[in-house]
């Protein structure tokens, strides 16, 4: 079996972030949890997923601080899954997937589902990137900047400046 890379040391939060949710199962298992999936069977049954796959997904989204496994509610032998604080912040990149994936992988008039404002019953608005002073900007508009040690900490490091 080939070993899979790891970017835990990557200075790019793009590819750590892909090291801790890169795979298509466990961006579906935290969807699922969004929607209110909670256990193993409930996971499974709406994925369609092999019971050792789920479980290395599980056990790999709660190394990662994504999900949490408490004991279920009733007493039961089960535990269930809940989203972490880490977990509930992936909900812009879920919507931003959902909303890309209505965009471009939908045909005009095709069936699908669609997020509402639980409040409204309303769908809700399309993200947008912004910048600091609140206008729309695109890939054109950006640039990455490497940061420094020193320029994330505001301080210089021991026997350097």
């Amino acid at each position: 079996m080939v070993a899979r890379t790891r970017f835990d040391a990557d200075p790019c939060p793009v590819a750590r972030s892909v090291n801790a949710i890169g795979d298509w199962w466990s961006l579906l298992i935290v969807r699922d949890a969004f929607d209110g999936s909670r256990r193993f069977g409930e996971f499974q049954r709406s994925l369609g997923i092999a019971k050792n796959i789920l479980a290395a997904r599980l056990r790999a989204l709660e190394t990662a601080g994504v999900l949490r496994a408490v004991p279920a509610p009733d007493g039961g032998a089960h535990r269930e899954y809940l989203l972490t604080e880490k977990g509930r912040a992936l909900f812009p990149v879920i919507v931003a997937l959902r909303q890309w994936g209505e965009d471009q992988c939908f045909t005009p008039g095709e069936d699908h589902s669609r997020l509402l404002d639980r409040r409204t019953s309303r769908p809700l608005r399309r993200l947008q990137i912004r910048a600091a002073d609140g206008r729309p900007v695109g890939p054109e508009d950006t640039v990455v900047e490497k940061l420094q040690e020193t320029e994330r900490t505001g301080t210089e490091r021991a026997g350097e400046g």
